[in-house]
């Protein structure tokens, strides 16, 4: 039986506007277990950027509990927060948000700055990381002198460069086209293939179909959550 990597129970979000509770997140109660690809789905308002903002700890619950690899991060201060937040996840964004003067190699190494590792060693774990999205050939290009897909693997192999429990997408392929986007969705198949993760927010069906499994949201409660059979999957690459 693999573990959860996730554990979700009765996950609650309401914001207050003057001394009034609008519940965004009803009741959510999810479990992913470890090298599970998931995608998450929902029309706007639906709450899943709320959720995902819950699972890559940069929000927290009102109610309910939040079990992240073993931790329970639901009822945790912003400091500890911000530590798992830089250990346990891997965050892609739609805005790549790459600097452009440094490298390749530099932005990727961007975050194990910050965990204070020597230079020798970032600089291999940057590489290492490259290796994983196929750029290791253009590790010493500025972001300029890359393309659109090469410059969303740069930010992919950033996000993997502290080993993270899991890989958090929001809307990965949104500013691709869907030549690229196919591109860029291959090697999330090829890093969730390796061992990791992947949890993909989106509201392209067709993005959601490279997943294993799809949880759709509606006004903050799980709709469905299915996980497709093994023939479609290999059929969809």
């Amino acid at each position: 039986m693999s573990e959860s990597i996730i554990k979700l129970e009765d996950i609650q979000k309401s914001y207050f506007m003057g001394s009034q509770a609008i519940p965004v997140l009803k009741g959510i109660t999810l479990d992913i277990l470890k090298n599970e690809y998931v995608a998450l789905m929902g029309p706007s308002g639906s709450g899943k950027s709320t959720l995902m903002n819950i699972l890559g700890c940069l929000d927290s619950p009102t109610g309910g509990k939040y079990i992240l690899n073993g931790k329970d991060v639901s009822k945790m201060l912003d400091d500890d927060l911000a530590t798992v937040r830089n250990t346990e996840i891997g965050f892609v964004f739609q805005q790549f948000n790459l600097l452009p003067r440094l490298t390749a190699v530099e932005n990727v190494a961007l975050p194990l700055v910050y965990a204070g590792i020597g230079k020798k060693e970032r600089l291999e774990r940057a590489m290492e990381a490259l290796k994983k999205v196929d750029l290791a050939d253009r590790s010493h290009h500025k972001s300029n002198e890359l393309s659109g897909g090469q410059i969303q693997r740069v930010a992919i192999a950033r996000a993997l460069v502290n080993n993270p429990s899991i890989l958090l997408a929001d809307e990965p392929t949104g500013n691709l086209d869907s030549k690229t986007s196919v591109e860029v969705m291959r090697v999330f198949g090829k890093i969730q293939d390796a061992g990791n993760t992947v949890v993909i927010v989106t509201h392209e069906e067709d993005i959601a179909g490279y997943a294993h499994r799809i949880v759709r949201l509606r006004d903050g409660l799980i709709e469905s959550d299915k996980v497709k059979d093994l023939d479609t999957i290999s059929h969809s690459h």
